[in-house]
């Protein structure tokens, strides 16, 4: 698994009002390997990025650089 997107109306509004994506990915992956895979999947500037593991499941809530708005993102993806 590489990254799955999540979209729940949490995410959604976190996409329109923060600029935040929220992905599921990797147990072990670290925000350090996240950032390089979503920075060159997606070719965009991630400004921070918080994670928190529920369950057995890592989920990732990735900010981006203002120059690069999540709705236009979520949109090319499909989410929205």
């Amino acid at each position: 698994m590489i990254l799955k997107p999540i979209i729940t109306e949490k995410a959604v509004l976190k996409i329109e009002r923060e600029n935040v994506l929220t992905f599921e990915t990797e147990k072990q992956k670290t925000k350090n390997q996240i950032k390089k895979e979503i920075e060159s999947l997606f070719s965009v500037k991630v400004e921070k990025i918080r994670t928190s593991i529920r369950g057995n499941k890592k989920y990732a809530c990735v900010k981006l650089k203002k120059q690069f708005p999540a709705i236009d993102l979520a949109t090319k993806l499909g989410l929205i």
